[in-house]
Parts: structure tokens; C-alpha cells; sequence
């Protein structure tokens, strides 16, 4: 991870970095060519839904472009954020290959574009082409992996340290050329199950450290190593 404020954009070299495990949930540009060709590409405006969790599944989602949130609500009405999926990410293949309902909220944060299949036409193609077979497999092996990274971190880092570790993801996902992550405090409260104020108060100790700069709505690391180090603390 390079010093100062230079972001590292995951690629598909990457993909052994622990902290790149979601870019494993994309496809490769063949494949997710292969899954969607023919497909309409449809525009979805920043706020909007794709589904709701619990909702019966029909489609699975490509991402073209934008970011879209994958959030878990409890029976009251609190939120916890699973991840964020970014192009060539598949979004609801879950639900659709088990023909179970929807496990999670699923809602664009940006502008989106987004292509879809059917469930008859995903399993046809599926049996058309085998790789696609195959990379299912892997994507869903993929999110078992980083669903279960996020369990051990919730059951064993403090909030410092899982902080830290959502920070570093963060800028290597969507952080933009400077740096920049946009996402507010209780996004970020969403992402770790935590409270805000718990959240308000690490960041603000780590900006006054310099190890983060806060503009209204985003973040800038500043200090990547000093974050790893807090990242790499577990709680006895």
C-alpha cells in the first residue's frame, strides 16, 4: 500500500490481498459479457432499490457502472451495511440460483447502470456455458469467505480496529484520485454494526493524530501504515 494520500485501485492481480477479497465477487470482463450479452442496459438514479430484503427473486444484477449497497435490517429498523458491489459485481444471485427470497436490501448509492437476467434465462446460460458454471462457484465461495472474515472481525477486533480495516477497504474500492471516500459517519456506523458516536469519536481522535483529514460527507487517509498497524490489533 503506497504512503500518503495515493489510492490503490484493486485489480485482478490483487485478488490474493485479504483486503481485495470482494472484488472476488466479480466476473471477468468475458464472462460477465457472457452472462449479460444481449441484455439492456438500465439507468438507476442514486436512492433507488433494486429489491428489499425478503422480497421473492426473479433477476440477478450486473453492474456496469456505479456503486450499490447490500444492507441487512434487523426487525427494528437497524441497518448493517454487507458490502458495496461496483462494476462487474453480480448482485442477487443468491436468492435467484436457491429460489429462496431476497437475504439483503440491495440500493444504489450513485447513479447506476445495471443490466439483468431472469432466473430461467441465468440457469440457461449457465448450461450453455460451463465457465459460467464455474465462476458462480468461485463468486459464491467468494462471499462466504468475506462474510465470514466479517464475522471473525466482529467477534474479535474492537472498533478501532475494524475502523481501521473498513477505511483501507474503502479507499481501495471506491476512494476517488485524491483520495477522497465518499460516505458519511452513519454509513460507516451502518458498515461496522456500530454506533455513530462510537464512529464520531475514533475519527475525530484520528484526524486530530493526522492520520485522516473529514470533509462534510467523506474521508482522506492520510496515513495507511498507521491505520494497518490499528487494523492488525486484536482485542485480548
Amino acid at each position: 500500500m503506497p504512503k500518503g494520500p495515493t489510492v490503490t485501485k484493486y485489480d485482478d492481480e490483487d485478488l490474493d490481498d485479504e483486503r481485495a477479497a470482494p472484488l472476488k465477487t466479480r466476473l471477468s470482463e468475458d464472462l460477465f459479457d457472457m452472462m449479460f450479452a444481449g441484455c439492456t442496459h438500465e439507468n438507476f438514479p442514486a436512492g433507488r432499490h433494486l429489491f428489499l430484503q425478503d422480497d421473492p427473486a426473479d433477476r440477478v444484477y450486473g453492474v456496469i457502472s456505479g456503486t450499490v449497497e447490500i444492507a441487512i435490517f434487523s426487525m427494528g429498523g437497524r441497518k448493517l451495511v454487507a458490502n458495496m458491489e461496483t462494476p462487474r459485481s453480480l448482485i442477487g444471485e443468491i436468492a435467484v440460483l436457491d429460489g429462496g427470497r431476497r437475504t439483503a436490501t440491495a440500493s444504489c448509492i450513485s447513479d447506476c447502470v445495471l443490466v439483468s437476467l431472469s432466473r430461467s434465462r441465468l440457469f440457461d446460460r449457465i448450461e450453455r456455458n460451463p465457465p459460467l458454471a464455474r465462476a458462480m462457484i468461485d463468486l459464491l465461495c467468494a462471499r462466504l469467505r468475506w462474510v465470514s472474515g466479517e464475522l471473525g472481525d466482529q467477534a474479535l477486533l474492537k472498533i478501532e480496529a475494524r475502523l481501521a480495516k473498513r477505511l483501507i477497504f474503502l479507499t481501495g474500492l471506491i476512494g476517488d484520485r485524491a483520495g477522497w471516500v465518499s460516505i458519511s459517519q452513519s454509513e460507516l456506523a451502518g458498515f461496522l454494526g456500530a454506533t455513530r458516536e462510537s464512529v464520531n469519536k475514533t475519527l475525530t481522535d484520528w484526524r486530530r493524530d493526522g492520520l485522516i483529514d473529514i470533509k462534510r460527507g467523506g474521508l482522506l487517509v492520510k496515513k495507511v501504515e498507521r491505520l494497518e498497524a490499528i487494523a492488525n490489533y486484536e482485542d485480548d
